[in-house]
């Protein structure tokens, strides 16, 4: 048997600090990933900043683009941009409830050895 499963789960203030550790990346890589498509749209489709986080917000959430774009470097960009958006999105997901999956993961470990020791 695995010494992970016998373990005792975490406190609650790791567990708290884990879940902090893990929100505060997610939001780094938000924020990474709509600089890049701010930039992106701001200087290969001549949008203002405001409009080229709007429309970088929108791609990144998966709800579409906002903005017409009219030149080929701006629609090869928010091709490529579209492309790492459902990339990123789904990693951010991940990252954010990785450790919530973990504890409940060891939770359902910790229940069925429980359930072995009583038999």
């Amino acid at each position: 048997m695995s010494i992970s499963k016998i373990k005792p789960l975490i406190s609650p203030q790791k567990y708290s600090q884990r879940i902090t550790k893990s929100v505060l990346f997610a939001v780094v890589l938000i924020i990474f990933s709509l600089g890049i498509g701010m930039v992106g749209y701001h200087y290969t489709c001549s949008l203002s900043w405001i409009d080229s986080l709007l429309n970088a917000s929108m791609i990144l959430t998966g709800m579409g683009p906002v903005s017409v774009i009219t030149n080929n470097a701006g629609k090869v960009f928010a091709s490529a941009y579209a492309l790492f958006s459902g990339i990123a999105f789904l990693s951010i997901f991940a990252v954010f409830f990785a450790p919530i999956f973990h504890n409940f993961l060891h939770r359902f470990h910790l229940d069925v050895h429980e359930d072995d020791d009583k038999k």
